[in-house]
């Protein structure tokens, strides 16, 4: 099963993805790990030519990115499908993916939209911590971590990411707005929309409902 999460900047996507790739079994991909991979553990092509943009908190072109999905999804671990979360973002990046899982003879089976409130997004986006080294997450006030400025998992500098600032939360949401429509419009028949101002744990058990076969 191939399933994508889709939601605005701090709908939780991350944090859903993780705990159903650890009930489900599934791989989760995200294309901030990708990103570290080859730019950081392996030092691809890809990475060398991709960390440039990655650095200074820019897009990274499409054709670097898919190409390292490309070569994810071809893992033995992915064989029974995964969990995308932070990808697609772009209507060319949705129509790379289908490509890709067409030639391993597959497809996207769901796509759940995490909908959240505009304000709650910001109040959440402007007091989240991102890790350098791991890429874990943090919230000031809901999830701080146990010494200011370091992560509890690998004792990497804790940064907030310019684009959570809030004078810029609003901007940075209306973009992704825009681009969301995109997709939910391409993934049409396929999307089911979560009620993602719920406990953690309830839109969790909402999206694991929809997903699991009946």
């Amino acid at each position: 099963m191939y399933v994508i999460l889709l939601g605005l900047p701090g709908a939780g996507k991350g944090t859903q993805a993780a705990n159903l790739a650890e009930t489900t079994g599934l791989s989760h991909i995200t294309t901030g790990e990708l990103f570290r991979d080859h730019i950081y553990r392996r030092g691809t092509e890809l990475g060398r030519k991709a960390k440039p943009y990655y650095e200074a908190g820019k897009l990274v072109p499409d054709e670097l990115t898919i190409g390292m999905l490309r070569e994810r999804i071809a893992g033995p671990d992915c064989a029974l499908g995964c969990l995308f979360d932070g990808f697609p973002r772009t209507l060319e990046q949705a129509e790379a993916l289908d490509e890709a899982l067409a030639e391993r003879g597959a497809a996207v089976d769901r796509v759940v939209y995490i909908k959240v409130a505009e304000e709650e997004l910001v109040r959440r986006l402007a007091g989240r911590w991102n890790c350098r080294q791991c890429g874990a997450v943090y919230h000031e006030a809901s999830s701080p971590p146990q010494r200011p400025g370091v992560c509890d998992r690998c004792g990497g500098e804790l940064y907030q990411r310019e684009d959570d600032k809030p004078e810029v939360v609003r901007q940075r949401l209306e973009v992704n707005l825009r681009e969301l429509g995109k997709l939910l419009d391409y993934y049409e028949g396929r999307v089911v929309e979560v009620d993602g101002q719920q406990d953690i744990d309830g839109v969790g058990r909402e999206i694991l409902a929809v997903i699991s076969p009946s």
